[in-house]
């Protein structure tokens, strides 16, 4: 993008977007158009926007996380300093509802609607994520509730806008929007065991980083709940300890996830969700052949690295 003054502002919001990604959103939304419209080209603006507010989160997700590294690279607010990351995030979601005020509908009422709704939805799973590190016991359902607000939203929207800019009916779109609630909670559950057992270099953030800050993941509440009362309490005394060593306690606690079977039961569960998603994928009434894309979406989100 165009850097303009001031360049406090506008710099760091050039830097979020420059810096790569798998742009998984905006596709999506041109995929869910091209299956009802030859001329998905036309939702760039709304495209746009999906990427910029998803940007926007995980430039302030960074700062509320202590995370140092965002797509291989120094995170925003250690690059340019907290206040000037806070302030260009605001940026950013401003930008984005300028974008899709850019788009040529009829009756943009229920697509800003259902944009402003995910936008809070979002903001309430932030929420509910941070207040989980503050409590002692947070409940498998309770986690799952969290991450659809905080990821699958976003996604399921973006497929649902598309299909509504192509002028999709409502069941269609509501069957897209299945897909997206399902293959996010999926993408959300890869995304924490990536966290633990990915590649710094492939996933492009810190590995063990939720280890390390006792987040309350799947792979966590499986572990505490598939462990013999030896094994919880030292992985609730490894969660207690407030100086520690990273690399101990990431490979510590990376051993009890593999050897009480909670590893293997965040893969199974990541399956189950995406297994769901294609029955939604299914029920919609348009040529098998048109629903390659999604599909190949749905099986690259169980074999991701990154």
């Amino acid at each position: 993008m165009q850097v303009t003054a001031p360049l406090q502002l506008y710099e760091p919001v050039a830097y979020s977007l420059e810096g790569g990604g798998k742009r998984i959103r905006p596709v999506l939304m041109l995929h869910a158009a091209s299956l009802f419209s030859e001329h998905p080209e036309t939702l760039f603006p709304a495209a746009t926007a999906i990427e910029l507010f998803h940007n926007f989160t995980l430039l302030h997700d960074d700062i509320m996380d202590h995370a140092s590294i965002r797509r291989g690279l120094p995170a925003v607010h250690l690059k340019y300093g907290q206040n000037s990351a806070i302030l260009s995030g605001d940026a950013m979601s401003i930008m984005a509802f300028r974008y899709l005020s850019r788009c040529k509908v009829s009756e943009p009422a229920p697509l800003l609607n259902l944009f402003s709704t995910t936008a809070l939805e979002v903001c309430e799973g932030q929420q509910y994520d941070m207040e989980f590190e503050k409590r002692d016991q947070v409940s498998i359902t309770e986690y799952l509730a969290m991450i659809r607000l905080k990821t699958a939203v976003l996604i399921a929207c973006s497929l649902k806008m598309g299909a509504m800019l192509a002028g999709a009916d409502e069941k269609s779109c509501r069957l897209l929007y299945d897909f997206g609630i399902l293959t996010g909670i999926a993408f959300q559950l890869q995304d924490d065991w990536l966290d633990v057992y990915g590649e710094e270099n492939s996933f492009g953030k810190q590995i063990g980083g939720d280890i390390c800050e006792n987040k309350k993941t799947y792979i966590l509440l499986k572990a505490i709940e598939m462990s013999d009362q030896k094994t919880r309490s030292h992985l609730q005394e490894w969660m207690g300890r407030k100086n520690f060593d990273q690399k101990e306690k990431i490979e510590a606690v990376r051993k009890i996830f593999t050897e009480s079977g909670a590893s293997a039961a965040t893969r199974t569960l990541m399956k189950e969700y995406h297994d769901l998603a294609l029955e939604s994928l299914q029920q919609l009434r348009i040529e098998d052949s048109s629903k390659k894309e999604l599909r190949e979406f749905a099986a690259k989100v169980l074999s991701r690295e990154k």
